[in-house]
């Protein structure tokens, strides 16, 4: 899995389109989409669209989508499938249960539809996982005796630490992705931020990408403007020192930017 991902979220139609061409042509291999944005369809002709255009073979770009709802076992197998038939991309590099909510026995009975989908595929799944889970959530998933999630995707950015989640992920090996990690831009002025900033001569949104990969996260920033969208791939020439991680640790507020589902039943 590429280190650094580009989101789709609330982008759709020609914008989601030129976003993922933009985002490859920058040098970003890693696209995340999910049946609940309604851009599957237009995320997977710009990956197939950029492959003939390269000759970069498919298998050169990790392609994410998510479960909508989980709402039984047969449903859940056929919301695959869309998916599938929606990217046309020949096979899906992650698939991911994109919420918690329904209550025990409906993640279960996804889970299980992923599961056996995957085992019965023949490949068309290559990784399986989860997005943004509260620890209750994914004991229920760590109980069955099936194969455990291998991503946990959820909001990962200084100002939400999920310290409790994060240990609880990691301690049963599961790739930590973060969504959101620019905090939507809501905190970009804030003194810490700035400060760092300045030392790096680099933008704020530079500097919170930066973060997340010095923590082990994968990010998945979104944007639909060309110039910030190859801005944030621009990460990887500049180190945070150990205090600079520490100090913006330290803003972590519980901060919400879209939504929470980890306490849900």
């Amino acid at each position: 899995m590429p280190v650094l991902g580009y989101g789709t979220y609330e982008l759709d139609g020609k914008e989601a389109y030129e976003g993922v061409l933009s985002a490859l042509e920058a040098g970003y291999r890693h696209i995340d989409s999910a049946a609940w944005y309604e851009n599957e369809r237009e995320v997977g002709r710009a990956i197939l669209d950029f492959c003939e255009r390269t000759d970069m073979p498919r298998e050169a770009i990790f392609y994410t989508t998510k479960l909508k709802q989980n709402n039984g076992y047969a449903n859940v197998k056929k919301a695959i499938q869309r998916s599938l038939d929606a990217c046309r991309l020949g096979y899906i590099d992650l698939y991911l249960i994109h919420g918690p909510l329904g209550g025990p026995e409906a993640r279960k009975e996804s889970w299980r539809a992923i599961c056996d989908f995957q085992a019965e595929s023949g490949g068309l799944i290559r990784s399986i996982g989860i997005s943004t889970f509260g620890i209750r959530h994914m004991k229920d998933i760590l109980e069955l005796p099936l194969p455990k999630p291998t991503v946990h995707q959820i909001d990962l950015h200084p100002f939400m630490g999920r310290s409790e989640i994060v240990a609880f992920t990691k301690e049963h090996d599961m790739v930590l992705e973060a969504w959101a990690p620019l905090v939507r831009g809501y905190r970009f002025t804030h003194p810490t931020l700035v400060a760092l900033e300045k030392k790096h001569r680099k933008k704020p949104a530079q500097i919170l990408i930066r973060y997340s990969l010095q923590k082990g996260y994968v990010p998945l920033p979104k944007s639909a403007a060309k110039s910030r969208i190859i801005s944030n791939s621009q990460v990887f020439d500049f180190s945070l020192s150990p205090d600079e991680i520490s100090s913006l640790d330290q803003l972590d507020e519980g901060l919400v930017t879209d939504w929470d589902p980890t306490d849900c039943a």
